[in-house]
Parts: C-alpha cells; sequence; structure tokens
C-alpha cells in the first residue's frame, strides 16, 4: 500500500511541477523551440532544475543497497548510440515541437479534455503501437 501512496505522492509532485513550469502549455514549448521568433528560454531553466535534481537524487538512492520498494534497481544497462536511440530521440523532438507536448507534460493537463490533448495522446498511442509492431516484424 506504501509503495502506491509513494507513487501517487511523486506523480503528484511531477504534475504540480509540469503546469508550475508552464510545461503543461504548448505555446510556452513552442515560444522556447522558436529561436527566430518569439524565443523563451524559460524553460532550458526549467530542463536545467530538473537534470539538476534528477542527478543528486540518483547520487542519494544509489549510495543505498536496493530500492525500497523492489528487489533490485532496474537501471539502463545499454550504453552504446545506436539508430533506434536516435532515431527515436529525433521523432520525440519533432513530436514535440510540432505539438508544444511531451508525453510527461501532457498527463497532467489530459483532464482538461482539449481536444488537441487528446489528439496528441492517440497519436503517442498509435506510434507506440506503430513501433512496436514494426519491431516484431523486424525479428
Amino acid at each position: 500500500m506504501m509503495r502506491f501512496v509513494t507513487a501517487y505522492i511523486a506523480g503528484l509532485i511531477f504534475g504540480i511541477g509540469i503546469v508550475l513550469s508552464g510545461m503543461a502549455n504548448p505555446a510556452k514549448v513552442l515560444n522556447f523551440f522558436d529561436i527566430a521568433g518569439t524565443w523563451d528560454p524559460s524553460l532550458a531553466f526549467v530542463m536545467g532544475g530538473a537534470l539538476a535534481v534528477t542527478m543528486l537524487g540518483y547520487q542519494i538512492v544509489l549510495r543505498r543497497d536496493r530500492p525500497r520498494y523492489a528487489r533490485i534497481f532496474h537501471l539502463p544497462s545499454a550504453r552504446e548510440i545506436d539508430p533506434k536511440l536516435v532515431g527515436g530521440a529525433a521523432l520525440f523532438g519533432i513530436g514535440w515541437g510540432i505539438a508544444g507536448f511531451c508525453p510527461g507534460g501532457v498527463l497532467p493537463v489530459i483532464g482538461l479534455g482539449r481536444i488537441e490533448i487528446f489528439a496528441f495522446v492517440a497519436a503517442l498511442v498509435a506510434g507506440i503501437l506503430l513501433t512496436k509492431l514494426a519491431m516484431r516484424a523486424r525479428t
């Protein structure tokens, strides 16, 4: 039960941070990418702050023998930059630049009921399913 409470609190803090930082506002995100026009550099500070908190968090948490609610740490093992990584990052960036939403930033605002949010989530799910089909067909 405590694991779910902890996950809820972490999600709540994440959602509040996304909304307060402006990452839930697609216009603010799109202005960050509009370097030649209405560029808004404040998103770089949001990302830098998130990176600093993450780095500090990893330093603290990885000192433990194991996670609090799991038997082992589940950390990425791949260290190489391959075409799948570059392609996925490019598609993520293109989608973020077109829509103004990233998958994490859209979750706190999904309850607003705006059609563009549902369209983004539908495209996200379709992209995930198409990728799974393509990966399965490749193997």
